[in-house]
């Protein structure tokens, strides 16, 4: 029941290198020797070339036209530029890379050499996304990152001058030490840069990252105590989206904001529910079941690669892989549809998914309703901006749907 997205794939590549950990970072990524950088990129080559062998055995359907592509990390700018050109003409022999396809790279400021840049523009990226996080130096340096607002601003100069008018910024509200203030300032200096799109997100607290951990334990290491009360994190974000559409930057999802027609098309594509292929560390798939078989269609794959860099290395497999039948599929109709400002159309999961069905998720939207979390026209479901800060919570009444999941066989 995935959509087809006009028979289109969209391509994510994992590259886990990065120059420092950040102190909020939860992601598959690490410090690792530049010795590793080949052997990895090979890796990623082998697992492109056998992709078709495994999507024939695993029954999915994948396209071979490929509309979107999205390297993160990690710091892809870290590639050297053969490293580069050679992992995209493996993606160009394997696929077939549409003409206007968004080709977006994850970059660290200061961390793009000349040489890499030229390598990028060469192979057809078209679209950047700068890890900022904040534009105070201080703030920057305290949570691990490398740069500083004078090195933000020079990247973007460069882009723009090499071409890549296409960039976006991220910004985090609640990093150690940020105050009001310093928020403020950081994003009169995004809309000042005039950057067609911008991700913010507010900190994540969880043990997956080492300030989250000292943040549950009220710890001191990497400024854990400093970290913003989650009453004014909540206050920075609401600000960010006033201050962003003054600016002309609209929300159209949770934490994303874009000038008319710059949404990320790649990120849509999870939202969208729309298939991908995801390659290299800790990367998730999702294809739909190819069959004619009544009992078995409408069952959609998710797959997962390890998160560990020897074992990837080595050749393993996907450490987990489920097929979603359809009643999961419609609560991921609800979860994902509600991140967009768009919202969820009431008449189309009952289209896809039945009216008996979705009668279990209206139950769920009338208690959100009433809680002032969701608000409907009848045709559309949408959060309200209270909603969108606790969406956490909005999400798991979805969640809680009757569903099942068949394990993998």
């Amino acid at each position: 029941m995935v959509a087809s997205g006009g028979d289109a794939l969209g391509l994510y590549i994992s590259i886990p290198f990065c120059r420092s950990k950040c102190t909020y970072c939860n992601f598959a990524s690490g410090v690792y020797p530049a010795s590793d950088h080949q052997r990895y990129v090979n890796r990623l080559i082998e697992d492109m070339v056998a992709s078709h062998a495994w999507a024939e055995r695993m029954g999915v359907d994948m396209p071979r036209r490929v509309d979107t592509v999205y390297l993160g990390g990690g710091t892809p700018s870290l590639l050297a530029p053969e490293l580069v050109t050679h992992l995209f003409a493996a993606m160009r022999a394997e696929f077939d890379l549409d003409p206007n396809a968004e080709i977006t790279v994850e970059c660290a400021p200061g961390q793009l050499t000349d040489e890499t840049l030229q390598a990028l523009v060469a192979v057809g990226v078209n679209r950047i996304s700068l890890g900022v996080q904040s534009f105070i130096d201080r703030e920057a340096a305290s949570s691990g990152r490398l740069h500083s607002r004078a090195v933000v601003l020079e990247d973007i100069k460069r882009l723009r001058a090499a071409g890549i008018a296409n960039l976006n910024l991220d910004l985090i509200a609640g990093l150690a030490g940020q105050t009001f203030a310093s928020w403020q300032e950081s994003l009169a200096v995004l809309t000042e840069s005039r950057v067609p799109h911008a991700s913010l997100y507010m900190l994540e607290v969880d043990q997956d990252s080492r300030l989250g951990r000292e943040v549950l334990a009220h710890g001191f290491r990497y400024h854990a105590d400093q970290v913003p009360a989650d009453d004014l994190i909540a206050q920075m974000y609401s600000l960010a989206i006033e201050r962003l559409s003054q600016a002309g930057l609209e929300q159209y999802e949770i934490s994303n904001f874009c000038r008319p027609g710059m949404e990320s098309r790649h990120n849509l594509r999870y939202w969208q529910r729309r298939p991908y292929l995801g390659l290299g560390l800790d990367a998730s798939s999702m294809l739909a079941l190819h069959t004619a078989d009544p009992l078995a269609q409408g069952l959609v794959l998710r797959s997962t690669t390890t998160d560990d860099l020897k074992a990837y290395l080595s050749g393993a497999e996907p450490v987990e892989t489920a097929w979603l039948a359809p009643a999961q599929q419609h609560e991921e109709a609800w979860f994902l549809g509600l991140r967009l400002n768009a919202g969820v159309e009431v008449a189309a999961v009952e289209r896809e998914f039945g009216p008996a069905t979705v009668a279990l998720a209206l139950a769920a939207v009338a208690r959100l309703i009433e809680s002032g979390l969701v608000i409907s026209d009848s045709k559309t479901v949408r959060l309200t901006p209270q909603g969108q800060l606790l969406s956490n919570d909005v999400f798991q009444e979805f969640l809680d749907l009757d569903a099942e999941t068949i394990p993998n066989g």
